[in-house]
């Protein structure tokens, strides 16, 4: 019985091409220094380019992908005005996802997306 399932997985080679990510976003940010910062994320399975990619997956899960229900943490940033551009390209469980907003500095960019644009 085994062999037949074998030797269908070898005619099909679905057996050795490795799972896609559910979601996949190129997030991006740019600031009022002209600094452009760009990162891959992958969750389901966790992965990508994102230096805290298990926090911004977590985060992103919380919230199925919809990055403007996410919770800013509790952290104080200074009032210092230095907007920094950030966006979200991609897909999220299969579905497009996009997403684009403006924030007053680097800080608050990190705070209110909880980590998800700390790059």
């Amino acid at each position: 019985m085994a062999f037949p399932l074998f030797a269908t997985c070898l005619l099909s080679l679905s057996c050795l091409t490795p799972a896609q990510p559910a979601s996949t976003l190129q997030l991006t940010s740019h600031d009022s220094a002209n600094r452009i910062g760009s990162v891959v994320l992958t969750c389901e399975p966790t992965g990508g380019t994102h230096p805290k990619r298990e926090r911004a997956c977590a985060v992103l899960e919380g919230v199925n992908g919809d990055f403007s229900r996410i919770t800013a943490r509790h952290q104080a940033c200074t009032l210092i005005y230095a907007p920094v551009d950030v966006s979200a390209v991609g897909t999220w469980r299969g579905r497009p996802a996009s997403y684009r907003a403006t924030y007053a500095n680097r800080c608050e960019a990190d705070r209110d997306s909880d980590g998800v644009f700390a790059f």
